[in-house]
């Protein structure tokens, strides 16, 4: 059974500290072996978290491509808004809902950011979870 845990960042933490986790999520995970799929709500948002898994950390590499629904991805971390290829078993959830295709994957990671919205769309993604019996953790960030 998938594996859900929640990261919540701090009450205060910037706007850009959800894509930062997200990132280093990314990067923990593919140093680990892991295939890692991000999945993000719109083209803006993966444009931003493209651009951001070059720049985040000095020092940092991940091998990622952005995810549009066709062709063999040949890099490890991919980042989309569609359903994705076979093979990632990490996926990032960056969108407001519960993915559809969520169950295929080992673990599934959930950043809550620290607006009141983004909270709220976090405590029902969780709720729906809970309800299905999935496994959650939760980590204060």
């Amino acid at each position: 059974m998938t594996r859900v845990d929640f990261y919540v960042l701090a009450a205060d933490a910037p706007a850009e500290a959800v894509e930062r986790t997200a990132c280093r999520i990314a990067e923990k995970a593919f140093r680990a072996g892991h295939g890692v799929y991000l999945h993000v709500a719109d083209e803006e948002a993966a444009g931003r978290l493209d651009e951001l898994l070059w720049t985040f950390r000095a020092g940092s590499f991940v091998p990622h491509a952005r995810w549009r629904g066709e062709g063999e991805p040949e890099e490890p971390v991919l980042v989309g808004r569609t359903e994705p290829p076979p093979g990632p078993d990490v996926l990032v959830n960056l969108a407001p809902a519960v993915p559809s295709f969520f169950s295929r994957f080992a673990r599934v990671a959930e950043i809550v950011g620290g607006g009141e919205a983004q909270r709220a769309a976090a405590r029902e993604r969780f709720r729906w979870y809970r309800e299905r019996g999935y496994p959650l953790h939760t980590h204060e960030l």
